[in-house]
């Protein structure tokens, strides 16, 4: 159990990492995505599952309304993404 917390703890990094690195919005909501679920089930690791349930609804909806905002402001024909160069310099800037 104690792998499986440091597990979920390590994708919640990373899923930041890959928001906050990302200047495309089309690959940032999967950082998103990813650092919402592995922190939602941290919680549901700690037995507060309602809670989990709740956030994960509330903090994916309401991000996924500002996500699709931003893709209709910033229509980007070719977005960049985590392989590019700006982007993993970004990315170990941020580490």
């Amino acid at each position: 159990m104690t792998y499986f917390v440091l597990f979920l703890g390590l994708c919640f990094v990373l899923g930041g990492l890959a928001v906050a690195s990302n200047p495309s919005p089309y690959y940032g909501v999967v950082g998103l995505v990813l650092a919402s679920v592995a922190g939602c089930g941290w919680l549901l690791s700690l037995g507060v599952s309602f809670v989990s349930l709740v956030l994960f609804m509330v903090y994916l909806g309401g991000m996924l309304v500002v996500f699709v905002y931003s893709v209709s402001l910033a229509a980007d024909p070719f977005p960049e993404a985590w392989g590019d160069w700006r982007v993993v310099g970004y990315s170990l800037g941020l580490v």
